[in-house]
């Protein structure tokens, strides 16, 4: 369950941090967010992942939580890449494709 529990701190965490900056925000939002919530974004990005570091350490203690908590953050780190370059892959689609025209020669 403490695994569980890690990834998901992480993957919200780094999802937040992802919001904070502003390409992610032109690119989803569609304008730059306040300055509030992009401060609001960073720390709770980043108290997302200590709270997972310090869970995976009070479980494991430091050598095996630190370790599990670089080997949590990885595929939450690349999970979060992933969906931010298929959403705006999807996004950046045109919705109708126009049909060639049938003109002969």
């Amino acid at each position: 369950m403490t695994h569980l529990a890690a990834i998901a701190l992480c993957l919200a965490g780094f999802t937040a941090l992802a919001f904070a900056t502003p390409r992610q925000q032109r690119d989803i939002v569609g304008r730059a967010l306040r300055a509030t919530t992009r401060y609001a974004l960073r720390v709770s990005g980043a108290c997302a992942l200590l709270f997972a570091l310090g869970m995976l350490v009070a479980q494991h203690g430091w050598s095996l939580g630190l370790v599990m908590f670089s080997g949590h953050t990885s595929p939450a780190a690349g999970l979060v890449y992933c969906a931010l370059i298929r959403l705006v892959r999807t996004r950046a689609r045109p919705r109708h494709r126009p049909r060639p025209s049938a003109q002969s020669n």
